[in-house]
């Protein structure tokens, strides 16, 4: 099969899995933001409970505890993200000549760092505080910047592999980043105890939220300018 071409005329439309996906994704988020807004009990007694004992389990291993300081500030540090989509940006406008698709890449994780930063006043939700703290983390809680930012890059380039027909074993070996990543970033937030997991679980929300909204409509523009 040949590589697939930009804005090729046989693109799709957003198929109905797709939109059935953002709407999900949409309302999944929407009932989390209220949930957390309001200050729902059940959900703020879990996230208690499980803060409470991961940061009991962080104390006790401080090796274990290091090493995800490492991965949470090095490795899936948001910046690290940031400066992933800055490489990708400048692969399509060097290499592959994809103006439109750079910079829609480039806006679409600028979007998801405003939205993130958005939300955070909006809510101002606490973040989880302990006599004997393990890590320290600024601004307010919801949503984990790192789970989100970790997650609309991941998602873009997986999206871009896609896209342009990756090798098979490219684009799993990529997924397979993903996943570990995405998931990896929000325990480490959790484990070091400064974020409470719905903080996590609304990051990885929103950030797949962004990622769907930007790239069905890229793709429902591609098919609208490649009608003959």
């Amino acid at each position: 099969m040949h590589p697939a071409r930009l804005d090729s005329p046989h693109r799709p439309r957003a198929s109905r899995p797709a939109l059935w996906t953002l709407a999900a994704l949409t309302l999944a988020n929407a009932v989390l933001l209220v949930l957390v807004a309001v200050r729902w009990d059940p959900l703020m007694d879990a996230d208690e409970d499980v803060a409470r004992s991961l940061h009991r389990a962080a104390v006790a291993d401080p090796g274990l505890t290091h090493a995800n300081r490492i991965l949470t500030d090095w490795v899936w540090d948001p910046w690290t993200m940031r400066l992933l989509c800055s490489l990708v940006v400048l692969y399509l406008l060097v290499r592959l000549r994809a103006a439109v698709l750079a910079v829609w890449a480039a806006v679409t994780c600028a979007a998801g760092t405003l939205l993130q930063q958005v939300l955070k006043t909006a809510v101002d939700r606490p973040r989880p505080v302990w006599p004997d703290p393990v890590d320290s983390a600024h601004y307010a809680a919801y949503p984990s910047g790192h789970a989100m930012t970790a997650t609309v890059v991941l998602g873009l380039v997986l999206w871009l592999f896609r896209r342009h027909d990756a090798p098979v074993t490219l684009y799993r070996a990529a997924l397979a980043v993903t996943v570990v990543s995405v998931l990896g970033v929000g325990l480490t937030r959790i484990w070091l105890g400064v974020h409470w997991p719905s903080d996590v679980l609304g990051g990885w929300l929103l950030g797949a939220l962004t990622v769907a909204l930007s790239t069905i409509t890229y793709d429902a523009r591609s098919a609208r300018r490649g009608r003959p």
